[in-house]
């Protein structure tokens, strides 16, 4: 035989670790030489029952066994050391005489993964090992990904976990901004409803008090979803804040006496602010309303936002507003001012477009919708008539969720006694 240079069986720092099993130490002895001499780590064992004490011990990546041995055999042993937990692979090879298709067949099916006919030639043998190592070697790598794949996820998990707590608890304190979902001016009263479809959005409703006979109520609807909509509805609300009337942006204060912007200047002034000062690719609709608890006059801006809609007490439904620009899109848009008056017993309807959008299996619900559902349910009042439009909106929707924030304020307005 030629003494061909034998290249290096591994890396120094990660030695191949090879079981040999045979009963005959003479046969173990001449294998192991050869093994060593090539660079592998190598670990004997006189019978299977002895290999598979070494197995449970620890790991091997190649393992070299005759198949037949007193008591315990090559196969049984083979059958044995792949049912024990180890999480790499180790390669199998069976050292046989044995050349019957049939016997080999058996073999692969028990989970040996290669043959060599004794006696063993040392270059068949050396290049069996070297098939081994590269099976070995990307087990392992695939392993490792795996254990990589494994910790990134636990991380991510965790990370996910975390942002959902933080989420759950932006929640309750987007749901904390409205602070009454009841409010009595004492002339009218106010009822509020508000619907995520996340854990945080974009919508919200409101009112505050601007002098002794005139509140607003206003909804906004902040485009997109998420944790960026919700602080800006939460900066919304500190701007048109009834705790805050000196920094709320639609009030005014002239000699001690306080007053409020017409509605389309508060518009204009929230679109400046947007465009000016915020800077952010966000803008939002609203519906915004001045209303006068004497008199019932209402002046309304619509800003993009679906119409407000006014309930008679006759029945009869108005549709409110000339469509309007929304709110942070062009620098010196204008807005309109429109009035209605409001007789005792009429309602005023604001809703996002999460209602009139929703969708179902004929379509979005749209405002011809929202009017049918309203005249329907014209004989409930309060918080009952909001239950009941969440309600038609499942049944529209075919009982999915929602997929856009919902709100509603319903303003029901009863003029001096």
């Amino acid at each position: 035989m030629l003494n061909l240079p034998i290249p290096a069986a591994v890396d120094a720092a990660t030695p191949v670790r090879v079981l040999v099993v045979d009963d005959s130490r003479a046969q173990r002895r001449i294998l192991t030489m050869q093994l060593e001499r090539w660079g592998y780590l190598v670990t004997e064992a006189e019978s299977g029952e002895a290999a598979l004490d070494f197995c449970r011990a620890q790991k091997f990546d190649i393992v070299l066994s005759d198949w037949v041995m007193t008591g315990m055999t090559g196969l049984e042993f083979c059958q044995a050391f792949r049912a024990l937990p180890h999480e790499g692979y180790g390669y199998f090879i069976l050292l046989t005489s044995k050349s019957e298709k049939a016997e080999v067949a058996d073999g692969l099916e028990n989970g040996a993964d290669d043959f060599l006919s004794k006696p063993v030639n040392s270059d068949e043998l050396r290049a069996r090992l070297r098939a081994g190592q590269r099976i070995v070697s990307m087990q392992n790598e695939l392993v490792d990904k795996n254990h990589l794949v494994s910790t990134t996820l636990d991380q991510i998990q965790k990370l996910y976990d975390s942002l959902d707590r933080d989420l759950i608890e932006a929640k309750k304190l987007q749901q904390s901004l409205i602070r009454d979902r009841m409010r009595d001016f004492g002339l009218g009263k106010a009822w509020l409803m508000l619907k995520s479809s996340g854990h945080v959005g974009g919508d919200f409703v409101g009112s505050f008090i601007i002098d002794e006979r005139r509140i607003a109520l206003f909804s906004v609807d902040v485009s997109g979803h998420g944790v960026a909509s919700a602080m800006m509805t939460a900066r919304l609300a500190g701007l048109l804040s009834s705790g805050s009337p000196d920094q709320n942006i639609a009030l005014t204060l002239t000699e001690g006496i306080r007053g409020a912007y017409p509605p389309h200047e508060v518009a204009a002034r929230l679109n400046r602010m947007m465009i000016e000062d915020v800077q952010v690719e966000q803008y939002f609709t609203m519906a915004y309303a001045e209303i006068d608890l004497l008199s019932g006059e209402v002046q309304l801006v619509q800003a993009g936002h679906p119409h407000p809609l006014v309930l008679r007490r006759l029945g009869q439904i108005d549709r409110l507003g000339q469509g309007g620009l929304p709110i942070g899109l062009i620098p010196g848009a204008e807005f309109e001012t429109v009035s209605t008056v409001l007789l005792p017993g009429d309602r005023l309807f604001l809703v996002s477009d999460g209602v009139t959008e929703c969708p179902g299996p004929d379509g979005d619900l749209g405002e011809e919708g929202l009017a049918d559902i309203l005249t329907r349910s014209a004989h409930l009042q309060g918080n009952n008539l909001l239950e009941s439009l969440m309600w038609d909106l499942s049944t529209h929707s075919g009982g999915q969720d929602f997929p856009d924030d919902v709100s509603c304020l319903l303003f029901d307005y009863t003029g001096p006694i």
